[in-house]
């Protein structure tokens, strides 16, 4: 088997030499290699000969030439069956082919021919299918049919397609396949035309102060578009300048090739400088600055503060002054220096008082903003105890402070605080102060002596500020109560038998200092308010009930226990009518039952019943009290019916006869006076007319009280009567008069169109100017809206009003008089002279 490799220098797409080019039969992966010879070309034939088992190679080199166009050949077999060598039955496997991104061209460019060993006996037409050439992007590649050299049309970009797969087909001019499809791979060779891009222009990182070379800090990275195999895509870091450049120029380097940012030196305090920038560079080509492209950022690095300064007081010594008896007052302010982050955990000051104060008088609050301690009473302090604080206080912060960093001795200070005399008030030692006494007791008593303490030992006065009873009066020197009325546990100022009252004591001072304080009194009850029976008012049936057969009765009394229930009800023995006709069961200790005796019959009416109600006080207390009693017949229920409500309320059945009879005269007055009226209203509706309407010849008599028109005037239109809402209508119409109920069969006469009237009030002016126009229109109908005043009717035997003669001296015969009935009869009598009948 004989190989032949050809070095093809047309396709070579780089600078490093043509490329070797290998057809393989059966070989699963293309062979290519690269050689420096970039213009000659040396054929290498290698003769391979198989000799029982070991394989022999000869290598003949032949002269060097200048490289041809490549060539591929399809298969030699064809599609034709014809026999021949055993060559025509190889497969060929095709290389890829090599073409550059972003060729300059010129355009198309050659980059292989294709050609079939059958072009000798028949025409072949070449063609190629695939990405690229039929298929999107179309038209990148092409091909001559008939010479089979294939082109590339553009140029290429590998960053948006990196490789093409094409088939290239022969047929002949029939369109006959005369070769199998055979497979072409085109590589895009990156060029460096990209350049690294940053994600980001600014990236922000943090390190603490203080910390060690070696520290990280952050990290940055860049993208590069071009192949990252290639050195075209391999970038490096370096960075170009810090600002600012203390303590030197470069605290921090950069790993090139991870873009790691870390610190080469120590020396950071926040305190100094808190923020460096730093210029980042990425470059591609390995960092090579005379052909790689290059793309910078900004590196923003916070150094971050740790608690390295111990907060400092401006002070040794500090003081401040305080009223006695005043709490939260600030009574000295101490402030301290802490170079720290303010308004931090290792800038924030905490104040403690670690000697001076062991009953806890005060304590030290920071203000927020200034972080100051603010010394502060908040329990009151005693002059005539304390005239004077000796205090301790060491500050620190909130955070603890850093590894290495000792505190300082100006972290501790000393406070005076000197206690103000003032005149403090009077207090009274038991407050309120509670005592018991019996209610009753006269004016005049002395009930106790309320006296005041003065811590400054000042004399004092008592004067009353609140008695809401006035029962008290104080005295004014040494505080003793005494009464001045009688005391009543049942006053309404009385609460849950506990009488209040208010006192106050003013010392001499200047100015003037007072306290108040408050007595108590139990009032004790004693047996002062006798009974009063409830109800006042009841009803009982005149007859015993099976159900119900009395009242229930009980009393209120205003003491309390043992001065109150049980009570005794009893019946008075005079008027002995009252222990005749009642009786009074015990219910229990506080209600009993008042009832009829047995076989008692009572008329209808209220009786006043009095009972006597006495207490269980010792001793008794007794209240005579009068039930008024309503007697009533009841129903079945034991309830009193209407008749018997109105009977008991004292009416005898003489005065509830006499009422029904008024009332019943009174209804029907009023029933004759609602029937009178219905009569004359249809008397006046009836009202007979001059004649009757069967004797009206004319049939056209109106009635003049009534609202309306006679037969012939019932069907017109109102509403030619008011006055429209739009004349649109009306000036539309050419001129002249237009009615609206018929139209005019003859040609119309033109009038000027009728005026408008100003308000639809002015119907009289609407109607005579209505009718003038109708009497001058000829077309009008005899049925108009408006009435016809000179139509008389039609079948007449009288004919026309105007014929008759209201001459007396002539020979007219009035004689048919007589033929128009009775109403024409006093006529007939005075002008035909007939016999009266």
């Amino acid at each position: 088997m004989f190989v032949c490799l050809i070095w093809c220098s047309q396709l070579t797409v780089i600078s490093s030499g043509p490329t070797l080019l290998a057809v393989y039969r059966t070989s699963p992966q293309p062979f290519s290699s690269h050689v420096s010879k970039p213009q000659n070309i040396s054929c290498v034939v290698l003769k391979v000969t198989k000799n029982e088992g070991r394989v022999a190679e000869r290598q003949e080199k032949k002269e060097v030439i200048q490289a041809p166009p490549t060539v591929i050949m399809f298969s030699g077999s064809g599609l034709n069956g014809t026999k021949g060598l055993r060559r025509q039955k190889r497969d060929w496997v095709i290389p890829p082919i090599n073409v550059a991104e972003n060729s300059r061209g010129p355009f198309p460019q050659m980059l292989v021919s294709i050609r079939s060993d059958q072009d000798q006996d028949i025409s072949i037409r070449y063609s190629i299918t695939g990405v690229g050439a039929d298929q999107p992007p179309n038209e990148v590649f092409n091909i001559d049919p008939v010479l089979g050299k294939m082109f590339v049309t553009k140029p290429l970009d590998r960053e948006h397609r990196s490789s093409y797969h094409l088939r290239a087909h022969a047929v002949d001019m029939n369109g006959n396949q005369v070769e199998n499809p055979i497979d072409l791979y085109i590589f895009v060779i990156d060029m460096n035309d990209n350049r690294p891009e940053f994600k980001n222009q600014v990236y922000n990182g943090s390190v603490d102060e203080g910390s060690k070379p070696g520290t990280y800090v952050m990290h940055l990275s860049a993208f590069d578009a071009d192949d990252n195999t290639t050195a075209n895509g391999m970038v490096r870091y370096r960075i170009l300048s810090q600002t600012p450049h203390s303590p030197i120029p470069n605290m921090f380097t950069i790993n090139s090739e991870t873009g790691d940012i870390v610190t080469v030196a120590p020396g950071l305090d926040r305190e100094k400088v808190s923020q460096y920038t730093i210029i980042v560079q990425a470059t591609d080509m390995e960092g090579n600055l005379n052909f790689g492209l290059s793309n910078t950022a900004t590196a923003i690095i916070t150094v971050t503060d740790i608690n390295d300064n111990p907060p400092m007081l401006t002070s040794r010594t500090f003081s401040g002054e305080v009223p006695e008896n005043r709490v939260d007052v600030v009574v000295a302010n101490l402030t301290v220096i802490d170079a720290d982050q303010p308004h931090s955990p290792n800038w924030n000051a905490i104040y403690r008082i670690i000697s001076g104060d062991p009953s806890g008088h005060f304590t030290i609050r920071t203000d927020p903003v200034s972080n100051d301690g603010m010394v502060t009473v908040v329990k009151p302090v005693d002059f005539e105890m304390n005239r004077a604080f000796m205090l301790t206080v060491v500050v620190s912060n909130q955070a603890h402070l850093a590894s290495g960093i000792q505190s300082s001795l100006q972290s501790t200070a000393g406070v005076t605080i000197s206690v103000q005399d003032v005149n403090e008030p009077p207090y009274f030692p038991t407050n309120p102060k509670h005592i018991r006494f019996e209610e009753g007791v006269p004016a005049g008593t002395s009930l106790t002596t309320f006296s005041a303490s003065d811590p400054d030992r000042l004399q004092m006065q008592y004067s009353k500020l609140n008695d809401p009873a006035d029962w008290l009066s104080i005295n004014r020197t040494n505080g003793q109560i005494v009464t001045t009325a009688m005391l009543d546990r049942e006053s309404v100022y009385v609460k849950n038998n506990i009488y209040e009252a208010t006192f106050l004591a003013t010392d001499n001072g200047s100015p003037a200092a007072s306290g108040t304080g408050t007595l108590q009194i139990y009032l004790i009850d004693i047996n002062d308010n006798p009974p009063a029976l409830i109800p006042k008012e009841s009803q009982i049936c005149e007859r015993i009930n099976k159900n119900v057969n009395g009242v229930n009765i009980t009393a209120a009394d205003a003491d309390t226990d043992p001065n109150a229930g049980p009570f005794v009800f009893e019946l008075p023995n005079f008027p002995t009518s009252i222990r005749r006709n009642w009786t009074i069961s015990r219910l229990s200790g506080d209600y009993a039952r008042l009832g009829l005796r047995y076989q008692v019959y009572l008329e209808p009416g209220v009786y006043e019943v009095p009972v006597i109600v006495s207490d269980s006080g010792n001793p008794p207390l007794s209240n005579r009290s009068v039930i008024k009693v309503k007697v009533c017949p009841c129903d079945e229920n034991g309830d009193c019916t209407t008749l018997g409500a109105v009977a008991a309320a004292g009416l005898g059945t003489g005065a509830i006869i006499s009422i029904l009879i008024c009332i019943i005269i009174l209804l029907s007055m009023v029933l004759l006076f609602v029937v009178w009226i219905k009569r004359r209203e249809k008397e006046r509706q009836t009202k007979q007319l001059l004649i009757d309407p069967e004797d009206d010849v004319r049939d056209n008599i109106l009635k003049y009280d009534e609202e309306g028109g006679g037969e012939e005037d019932q069907d017109y239109d109102l509403s030619q009567l008011q006055q429209p809402d739009s004349l649109e209508h009306i000036i539309s119409k050419p001129p002249g008069v237009r009615r609206v109920d018929e139209r005019p069969i003859i040609p119309e006469s033109q009038y000027p169109i009728r005026p408008v009237v100003p308000h639809p009030g002015d119907i009289g002016d609407f109607i005579h100017e209505g009718l003038r126009a109708a009497d001058n229109d000829p077309t009008a109908p005899p049925y108009d809206s408006l009435l016809v005043f000179d139509y008389e009717g039609s079948g007449s035997t009288a004919g026309s009003v105007s014929s008759l003669n209201s001459s007396s001296t002539g020979d007219q015969d009035y004689d048919y008089l007589n033929d128009w009935g009775p109403r024409f009869k006093k006529l007939a009598d005075m002008y035909g002279g007939g016999d009266d009948d």
